[in-house]
């Protein structure tokens, strides 16, 4: 079932009712799903089919888990996860930290941003782990308690798209925050270097503007201002292109 189906038809069908063929499929495969999900419901399925072949409402019942792209280039993924994220939510999209020089793009992308980048979704890592430096492991082990300690808030919470990738600008940035607005999870991924890059705040959303925030642990920020004024981002030092931060907001 991993592909679209084109020129079908079926020798138990008259002429005019091969138009029912393609129907019939999919109304086959919803029933030996149903029949997995009642045998086994504990396992989940993730659903996949060449960049969202089967994204439909009907196969998230059953697979509530999807893989967005084999594209798994950590800038392409800005892109494709962003409008993936206006008919999927945060949970159901399949998102990994893949190896570098990445497969599809021959680029390579930090640890870090990569794996702030699958954060926006549902979490893993696809690669050799007997290739992976001891510098490496330690990010993985931090990467991996970090989204654990996180993984309602981003799961859960309401997601807000603080920029749009397919701008071009200097970051991409999305924010996850908690239904009571008490918690925030900011990520910021920036794009190429550039000399003497200007100082930029990053208007966040969805806080309480009566309440005051600490950022990072630090800090009493007045929820309006962070949503009005902004938060400084950091400047990108000379360390290369698609650097990234995550700024975690707790109310006082």
């Amino acid at each position: 079932m991993n592909r679209s189906l084109a020129a079908v038809w079926s020798a138990a069908l008259p002429p005019e009712r091969q138009g029912e063929v393609c129907h019939r499929f999919v109304l086959g495969v919803y029933g030996m799903l149903e029949q997995l999900r009642r045998d086994f419901p504990h396992v989940l399925i993730e659903g996949c089919s060449g960049g969202g072949g089967r994204f439909d409402a009907g196969m998230l019942y059953y697979t509530p888990q999807i893989w967005c792209s084999d594209n798994t280039d950590a800038i392409d993924r800005l892109r494709i996860q962003y409008g993936t994220s206006f008919c999927y939510p945060v949970s159901a999209m399949g998102a990994h930290v893949s190896a570098v020089p990445n497969a599809q793009t021959g680029r390579s992308v930090s640890m870090e941003t990569r794996g702030v980048v699958a954060m926006h979704g549902t979490f893993g890592y696809e690669m050799d782990p007997a290739l992976v430096t001891p510098e490496e492991r330690e990010v993985i082990l931090r990467q991996t308690a970090f989204f654990k300690e996180h993984q309602n808030l981003i799961h859960q919470g309401d997601y807000y798209r603080l920029s749009d990738p397919f701008q071009n600008g200097p970051y991409t940035a999305w924010e996850h925050v908690s239904p009571d607005r008490r918690e925030a999870l900011v990520s910021v991924v920036s794009g190429q270097i550039q000399g003497g890059p200007p100082c930029r705040n990053l208007r966040l959303k969805g806080l309480d503007p009566d309440l005051r925030y600490q950022v990072n642990g630090e800090g009493r920020y007045p929820g309006a201002a962070l949503m009005e004024a902004g938060w400084p981002l950091p400047l990108p030092l000379p360390w290369g292109d698609y650097q990234s931060w995550q700024f975690y907001l707790t109310a006082l």
